[in-house]
């Protein structure tokens, strides 16, 4: 009797086990698109950028594949294959490129396709699309050390600039610090403003000056045909574009 209990408790835990097999098997295979219609397409990198085979191939923001083989084709090359849902295949077209990015700040790497034109054609099995080289991390930490360093000589110059200043030293220094150049300097303005009222004020004279009267109404006159003759031409222009 007990052996057949063992035996019962022994058939039933192999049994859950199997259906947990079977379930964690249907899982991976539904995440991996493997029980459903697919095609591959493939595209290259200079660099595969940690990419892996496995790894979640995105359209849109939804995962629609996943990459099937990375292989090195050359120095400079590296092809990337990739299988993809028989439904999505009408959405990517001929001209979208795919790129290499990160899922998260440190996630794994995911291969994304882009968009294409609405006029240009479905992808077809097999083909081969565009791609766009992968930004690499140590490339951007190389670009924020260059930055800081010259804002680091830009912050230090800047500081010798306004201790100069301070100090009295320089043009710009001895024009704030030195009074006798400030009071020159408001001298100098004030002259400037006194001769050219001076020199309005001889304008207006000699436009009342019989002698020179005639030589302003000249000047005048011609003004005034300038700007009816630019005048006439604008509207002549406007009505060339009515008709």
């Amino acid at each position: 009797m007990e052996n057949t209990n063992y035996k019962q408790r022994l058939g039933l835990f192999v049994f859950i086990g199997l259906i947990f097999f079977v379930g964690i098997i249907f899982l991976i295979g539904r995440q991996q698109n493997l029980f459903s219609a697919k095609i591959k397409i493939s595209t290259a990198f200079k660099n595969a950028s940690g990419l892996k085979v496995g790894n979640a191939v995105r359209f849109s923001g939804i995962a629609i594949g996943t990459v099937d083989n990375i292989e090195i084709v050359n120095d400079s090359t590296v092809k990337v294959e990739m299988n993809i849902k028989n439904d999505t295949q009408k959405f990517i077209k001929t001209d979208s490129k795919a790129s290499i990015t990160s899922e998260g700040v440190i996630g794994d790497k995911i291969l994304v396709i882009s968009q294409g034109s609405s006029t240009s054609k479905s992808i077809s099995d097999g083909q081969k699309i565009g791609s766009f080289e992968p930004i690499e991390f140590s490339d951007v930490l190389a670009n924020v050390k260059v930055s800081a360093e010259n804002a680091e000589v830009i912050t230090h110059e800047l500081a010798t600039i306004l201790t100069n200043i301070n100090d009295g030293e320089g043009t710009l220094g001895k024009l704030m610090t030195d009074e006798d150049m400030a009071e020159d300097l408001d001298a100098t303005m004030e002259n400037l403003r006194k001769s050219s009222k001076g020199l309005n004020e001889n304008m207006e004279a000699a436009k009342h000056n019989f002698l020179l009267r005639g030589y302003f109404k000249k000047k005048e006159r011609e003004k005034r045909k300038a700007a009816e003759k630019a005048k006439k031409e604008a509207e002549k222009k406007q009505e060339n574009q009515k008709k």
